[in-house]
């Protein structure tokens, strides 16, 4: 039904399709795909892929250590949303040392038994 209402969303459906398909191969085979996706997506005449291909060519290095070494920046990501939600929570704190100490609380995985 996709196909014949909207080729091009349709299009963008597989695009999108392919890029996250890269993750699940092993490091060579990802790199030979996210090849192909590139060269797919600079072909498929829709601006939004246009663009990411260039910025995945950008960052094209990066990406490939991704895939080789299986490491990511969301543990840091997970912790600097955890301290922006104490931030939020906090509505102002008297002293920064207080702050610090929310924070230690909130992130070290510490669990605190309050009475009651």
């Amino acid at each position: 039904m996709l196909v014949k209402s909207d080729p091009r969303l349709y299009r963008a459906y597989l695009l999108k399709e392919s890029l996250r398909l890269c993750f699940r191969y092993t490091p060579d085979e990802a790199i030979k795909e996210l090849d192909k996706f590139l060269k797919w997506a600079q072909r498929s005449r829709l601006p939004e892929f246009v663009e990411l291909g260039r910025k995945i060519k950008r960052h094209k290095d990066a990406i490939h250590n991704s895939f080789k070494y299986r490491l990511t920046n969301a543990r840091v990501e997970a912790i600097n949303n955890k301290i922006k939600v104490t931030i939020r929570m906090g509505y102002g704190y008297r002293d920064i040392d207080g702050f610090i100490s929310l924070v230690k609380l909130k992130c070290g995985g510490y669990d605190v038994k309050l009475p009651r």
